[in-house]
């Protein structure tokens, strides 16, 4: 298998579950600019993003579907929930959360205002977003209180939030106070495979 990433992007989550399955696999690194290009768009992926996930000469697009076949793909690494649909379906309620509801909510602040020439308005429109994101970072820490996985163990889901906090931290969103959070950052930052997956794409 192999992964396209590009640094600082959501396909960071995948690269964590990679790691954590612990199965061979290969990584592309791909900048802005390669993404933008019309080779990339033809032979990888049309919509210019990461991440991409190969395997076999078959290529997956979508950050969910990625981690709903690696999960699936891999079972003994039981990140798909408990085996049950219950399970399975508290798995992909926090993943949809994480990617439908709090990933797009950081748009304003990676630079969805740029057509807007007022800059008061800007920052109105990023100061909303970060509002926007400390009710959605609220909700995961009710989530988190008496867990140390978003789903209640392990899953697919984990990096993925993983992700949305470090880039919280980058856009100055308001996460005092939210003690189950930084519990649960600390713990993935302590994570073996994450360091080393961070290591990975800081070289």
């Amino acid at each position: 298998m192999k992964l396209y990433y590009s640094t600082g992007a959501c396909s960071l989550a995948d690269h964590i579950v990679l790691e954590w399955i612990g199965k061979p696999y290969t990584t592309q690194r791909v900048s802005r600019e390669e993404r933008a290009s019309a080779e990339y768009k033809q032979k990888i992926n049309p919509a210019g993003a990461v991440p991409v996930l190969e395997q076999d000469g078959w290529l997956l697009t979508q950050n969910a579907a990625i981690l709903n076949f690696l999960a699936d793909s891999f079972p003994q690494a039981k990140l798909g929930g408990d085996g049950t649909p219950k399970g399975r379906a508290e798995v992909n309620r926090w993943l949809a959360f994480v990617n439908s509801d709090v990933h797009p909510a950081f748009k304003p602040l990676f630079g969805s205002t740029a057509y807007l020439d007022d800059a008061v308005a800007i920052e109105k429109t990023k100061d909303t977003a970060r509002k926007s994101l400390r009710a959605l970072f609220e909700r995961a820490d009710a989530q988190l209180a008496g867990r140390d996985w978003i789903a209640g163990q392990r899953s697919i889901a984990d990096p993925y939030l993983f992700v949305t906090l470090r880039w919280a931290k980058g856009q100055n969103v308001d996460l005092a106070g939210l003690d189950n959070l930084a519990t649960f950052f600390a713990r993935m930052e302590a994570d073996a495979a994450v360091q080393k997956v961070l290591a990975d794409e800081a070289a």
